[in-house]
């Protein structure tokens, strides 16, 4: 299996950093592993559009979601976001992507 190489939008980075001790050191762990296995068996592809290039996925860490692309022509993850779940409701995913392009 390819290695992917792992970005974290600066956004995605600042939430990284306002999380919980125990909560962020396991979303860095799981960030991390992206790179071997960018799908892990309980991560779940978001519906996009039909234009959009990139896969959007989301990974479930108790309540919190970090929610990323993966492009397998530049073998790459981008992080978007790490949001809590509820009151988060992937609203503002296109204005997400627009910030890797």
């Amino acid at each position: 299996m390819s290695r992917y190489i792992v970005y974290i939008t600066p956004r995605a980075l600042r939430e990284i950093k306002d999380l919980p001790g125990n909560v962020r050191q396991r979303v860095k762990h799981a960030v991390d592993d992206f790179a071997e296995n960018p799908r892990p068996s309980d991560s779940k592809v978001l519906q996009m559009p039909q234009d959009v290039e990139v896969e959007v996925v989301r990974f479930r860490i108790d309540k919190w979601r970090i929610v990323y692309a993966i492009s397998e022509t530049e073998e790459t993850v981008d992080v978007l976001a790490i949001r809590k779940r509820p009151p988060y409701d992937y609203g503002d995913l296109e204005k997400l992507l627009n910030e890797i392009e």
